[in-house]
């Protein structure tokens, strides 16, 4: 039995433009890194063992980051081995905070 001719198959045209796949990579932590340096922000950097770190980033490459620190020998730390970090000025505005009783 002869079939008749199939229905149109939807185009992008008809339907708007298709949606992109996010990208695999965002940049944050490059722009981050870049943002820090240019501003020589002092930095608290918690290694996955416990330790911490005190110093500016001074570069950065895909595996580590160079940490100047200014009454110790600079450190090339191991991105791997970073647990987090942070502003160094933000420390001190929470040890405020408790200390003062806001926290």
């Amino acid at each position: 039995m002869p079939r008749g001719p199939s229905p149109p198959i939807a185009s992008t045209a008809m339907n708007g433009p298709r949606r992109r796949v996010p990208p695999d990579q965002t940049n944050a932590e490059n722009y981050y890194y870049i943002k820090q340096m240019a501003a020589k922000t002092a930095m608290v950097i918690k290694l996955i063992d416990g330790e911490e770190i005190h110093g500016v980033i001074e570069w950065y490459d895909r595996n580590c980051i160079k940490v100047h620190r200014s009454k110790e020998p600079n450190l090339l730390v191991f991105k791997h081995t970073i647990r987090y970090m942070f502003k160094e000025n933000e420390l001190k505005d929470d040890y405020d905070d408790v200390v003062s009783g806001d926290g």
